[in-house]
């Protein structure tokens, strides 16, 4: 998932934004814990079209879903956070289609 801040989110002092994750964002993740777990990373130090990456990884897609359903109803989608895409992607499916080893570096 794509995502660009909002002005409104860097306009918050930084200890706002880290206690309105851990009340708004926390539950939702910690509720879909089973199906779905988030890696977040920074990118807005070489990009201007996007500034993080949340990489779900979904061992459940109906539990992603909800969780995205949550998230739409909270101050995160496109109040704090632009949704700007979300990618799709099946971890080694090229190798795993024609029953091959994956590629790995040294």
């Amino acid at each position: 998932m794509l995502v660009k801040t909002t002005r409104l989110w860097l306009d918050k002092p930084v200890d706002e934004r880290f206690a309105w994750g851990e009340a708004v964002l926390e539950p939702i993740l910690k509720k879909h814990a089973s199906g779905v777990s988030l890696r977040f990373f920074d990118v807005e130090f070489y990009s201007a079209r996007v500034t993080d990456i949340f990489v779900w990884n979904v061992v459940n897609r109906k539990s992603y879903e909800l969780l995205v359903e949550e998230l739409r109803e909270t101050d995160f989608w496109d109040k704090y956070f632009g949704i700007i895409e979300i990618l799709v992607g099946v971890e080694d499916a090229y190798a795993d289609n024609y029953d091959r080893k994956t590629l790995a570096s040294a």
